[in-house]
């Protein structure tokens, strides 16, 4: 019995102290090497990243410790590698340390984004997985490049993808980017363009944020409307300062502020800008702004710590150790819990194929331990301290939130999902600025620039009322025009009428456009009035150039003959000449002309368009034109102002009104063709100008010059002119006056010419003008008496001859029988006595005296 007693004693002590030890046993941890390469050593001008997250990894060590098995078994080893943000320092330090020992599985950190390219890009070849806390730049075949690449912090390429999506959801295909200098914002800006590329949207401009009003003044000037902004808090103020300066808001704009991170959420602070709080708010209303969500601050994650407790105990922390907080501090938290739940899951998933494997003595090899932690890795899920962490494809996880501005506050609309790639949008929530959504580009409407209607009218009825007006005088003048006020100007007047004719029916084919004709109607209409406008132009000019320069050669030039007929015919055929090669070598076509943009709304532009005839060398043939018109109109003004004073010849042909008509034209040429020149661009007021000049320049003319002509013919209806008409119906001073009378006519004449003679030589030619139509008009009555007289005596002789013979007496002196006989020898002596003196003066001095004609 005692035997047994000692024995049970013993099982029982022995029992005890296995229920001692065994607490002891199980908090035996197993140590898991780690390489943690971080830059010890900070670059110029970068905080210390190390010391910022620093005290996030030691609370993660920390909270590690009391977590259960089988996590709890295991204890991560950190060796810290300084890689001083160099790639080849950074890989020789993983080499050396890999050739020291231990062997390792992983690496951790990797703050420099060249190092961890570098790393990344060779852990394959080193059977070595990562797990980083800082998102790798962004790639266009990230994962086919980083296969065991993990990164617990959000990729700029997920904020990416939610802009895209938005873009695509309200259908804008062309965008401005206005990015902040700075390396992570230059990459995220290279794979937002490959993005938008690939989903076939425009980048019309994409802008450095060095200056920002000068880069939004080229996104403006570029018409940019969609603008998408990526830049840090303290570069948002001055932004949208400069956006509320240049009136870049409101209907016709929309701003999508990706910049990634919690800054793209926050509102613009005016102290940061310079412009007033109201200011900023008006600019940045109705703009979205696409940020990481982050996780609720009462939420327990798989620590036990919730987001608010962790941020309080690593700010405690931070404080003692005196270092600045970095935004990544979060995410080596959960980065520390990837690395540990996936190295302590395949180890045991390891043992467990040893322990179990049908073969003995058969261990894991390295790639097999290697392929395991990337599943394991794959396959984690957890709710951390930023959030449900999870992987696809290497990059977490997460949630883009999508919030609008509007008035004073921000409004959520919207998430956006990395993992379904799918944007939910609450559109009951948004609210824009205009009746919808800004349009990308502008929504031009073309409208044709053309006459109105009542304008085309009444010019229109202008030219028929002028057309008319030229018909009736061209009519009267014909009528009348053996009648001896017209007979003189003829057939020079008749072509002056035709041009006018010919210029005034142009007037309402120039205001006739595409709108109403085809395009081959509207080409034959460009030729067409071109040559009415020309021809009609050339010859009323010619025909008041000829007039003007006889009247100047007649009174500066004696004795120089003057041919207006081959004036007129010379200017008309180069005329012809000109326009014929115009028509053959570089025929005129109908040519649209787009202009500038003009707002027609908060929403909407319109670009006129025109329509007006052109060629292709169209500056060459007009300066073939006004070279020869513009020195012929040049040299007709100054025939005007040298024949505006002078004694009338012609009681139809007044010296001034010729010289004003002259004037005319040429005023109204030069301001026409300048007016239709400058005004090309506005169909309108170039058909107001031009039409308006042609038609007061015809209407002046036919007033002013045919005006007095149609009345003094309808004032003397006869076809002689009034003083032969009262010489032929007053008795023949012959049979009244002697002979004695028409001596001393005669000397009276003689006497005059030599007087002026003696006068200077312009009053002389104008008394001579005088004297010449006074021996005329002397000669006509002559030849009228002598008519008359022959035609009585004839009459008396057939009728009376007999009988008076018988019954007159010899010695009546009176007799008809002896004034017969008188008149037969005295009126052909007196006569004949003129001629000489006629005579004489015409060949005496000058030529002006060869025709009555020539003073037309």
């Amino acid at each position: 019995m005692d035997g047994c007693g000692r024995a049970e004693a013993a099982l029982l002590l022995v029992m005890l102290a296995w229920l001692l030890v065994r607490p002891g046993l199980a908090q035996v941890r197993h140590p898991l090497p780690v390489l943690w390469v971080m830059p010890v050593t900070p670059p110029p001008g970068r905080d210390d990243l190390t010391a910022a997250v620093g005290p996030a990894v030691s609370l993660a060590l920390q909270d590690l410790k009391r977590q259960p098995p089988p996590l709890g078994n295991y204890e991560i080893h950190f060796q810290l590698l300084d890689s001083q943000c160099d790639g080849a320092k950074g890989l020789k330090a993983l080499f050396d340390a890999m050739w020291a020992g231990p062997k390792y599985l992983l690496v951790f950190g990797g703050a420099c984004p060249s190092v961890t390219a570098l790393i990344a890009r060779s852990l394959p070849a080193l059977n070595l997985v990562q797990v980083s806390f800082v998102a790798p730049p962004p790639r266009p075949a990230g994962r086919r490049r980083f296969p065991n690449l993990f990164s617990t912090a959000p990729s700029d390429a997920a904020v990416n993808q939610a802009a895209v999506k938005l873009l695509q959801r309200y259908s804008w295909s062309r965008v401005g980017i206005l990015t902040q200098e700075g390396p992570r914002l230059s990459e995220m800006k290279k794979d937002l363009i490959r993005q938008l590329l690939r989903a076939g949207v425009q980048v019309a401009a994409a802008e450095s944020l060095s200056d920002p009003c000068s880069e939004l003044r080229r996104l403006k000037d570029r018409d940019v409307r969609i603008i998408i902004g990526q830049f840090e808090e303290d570069s948002a103020s001055e932004v949208f300062c400069c956006a509320y300066r240049l009136n870049l808001f409101g209907a016709r704009f929309q701003w999508i502020v990706a910049g990634g991170g919690a800054a793209a959420g926050r509102r613009p602070e005016p102290r940061l800008s310079g412009c007033a709080a109201d200011s900023l708010l008006t600019a940045a209303d109705g703009s979205f702004s696409l940020q990481i969500r982050q996780s609720s601050r009462n939420t327990t994650g798989v620590s036990g710590r919730t987001p608010e407790e962790y941020e309080a105990a690593y700010s405690s922390q931070l404080t003692q150790e005196g270092s600045k907080v970095s935004r990544l501090h979060g995410f080596a938290y959960d980065a520390v819990w990837v690395a540990a739940g996936a190295l302590s899951r395949a180890t045991e998933a390891a043992k467990h194929r040893e322990k179990y494997e049908p073969r003995r003595n058969v261990s894991v090899t390295r790639e097999e331990l290697q392929r395991i932690l990337l599943d394991e890795l794959r396959r984690t899920q957890f709710e951390g301290v930023t959030g449900p962490v999870l992987f696809r494809n290497g990059e977490r996880v997460t949630t883009i939130q999508l919030s609008q501005v509007q008035g004073s506050g921000d409004v959520s609309v919207g998430q956006f999902s990395s993992f379904t790639q799918q944007l939910r949008l609450q559109s009951h929530l948004v609210k824009f600025k205009g009746s919808g959504p800004a349009a990308d580009r502008p929504v031009v409407r073309l409208q044709r620039r053309r006459v109105g209607l009542p304008l085309y009218a009444v010019v229109s009825s202008l030219a028929a009322f002028t057309v008319f007006l030229t018909l009736i005088v061209l009519f009267l003048h014909v009528w009348n025009r053996k009648h001896w006020l017209l007979r003189d100007g003829r057939p020079r007047d008749e072509l002056l009428l035709l041009g006018l004719l010919l210029s005034s029916s142009s007037v309402p084919l120039s205001g006739l456009d595409g709108a109403s004709l085809s395009d081959p109607t509207f080409d034959l209409l460009c030729s067409v009035r071109l040559w009415f406008l020309s021809v009609g132009h050339s010859v009323g000019f010619a025909v008041l150039f000829a007039k003007t320069w006889r009247v100047y050669s007649s009174s500066r030039r004696a004795g120089t003959k003057t041919q207006p007929g081959r004036l007129v015919a010379a200017m008309f055929l180069l005329d012809v000449f000109v326009l014929t090669s115009w028509q053959i070598l570089d025929p005129l076509r109908r040519v649209v002309s787009e202009h500038s943009l003009e707002s027609a709304g908060a929403e909407r532009d319109v670009r006129p368009f025109s329509e007006h005839c052109s060629s292709s060398n169209m500056e060459l043939w007009l300066t073939a034109v006004f070279g020869y018109k513009g020195p012929l109109l040049g040299l007709g003004c100054f025939l005007a102002w040298s024949i505006r004073a002078g004694q009338e010849v012609h009681p139809a042909a007044h010296r001034k009104h010729l010289a004003l008509s002259m004037g005319a034209v040429a005023l109204c040429s030069g301001l026409g063709g300048a007016g239709a020149l400058l005004t090309s661009h506005n169909p309108p007021v170039q058909f107001c100008l031009s039409g308006l000049a042609v038609l007061c320049c015809n209407t002046f003319i036919l007033v002013w010059l045919f005006g007095p002509k149609l009345l003094l013919v309808r004032a003397s209806s006869e076809l002689q002119p009034p003083e032969l008409q009262r010489d032929a119906q007053q008795p023949s001073r012959s049979e009244e006056e002697p002979s004695r009378t028409r001596t001393e006519e005669l000397i009276s004449l003689n006497q005059q010419l030599r007087r002026s003679e003696e006068e200077p030589s312009r009053t002389r030619t104008e008394q001579l003008i005088s004297l010449n139509q006074q021996l005329r008009r002397r000669t006509a009555q002559l030849d009228a008496e002598i008519e008359t007289v022959t035609t009585q005596l004839q009459e008396i002789g057939s009728e009376d001859r007999n009988s008076e013979m018988k019954s007159s007496r010899p010695e009546d002196i009176n007799s008809p029988e002896h004034v017969r006989r008188r008149l037969s020898l005295q009126l052909p002596i007196l006569h004949h006595a003129y001629l000489p003196v006629v005579g004489g003066v015409a060949g005496s001095r000058s030529s002006l005296f060869l025709s009555h004609d020539s003073n037309c």
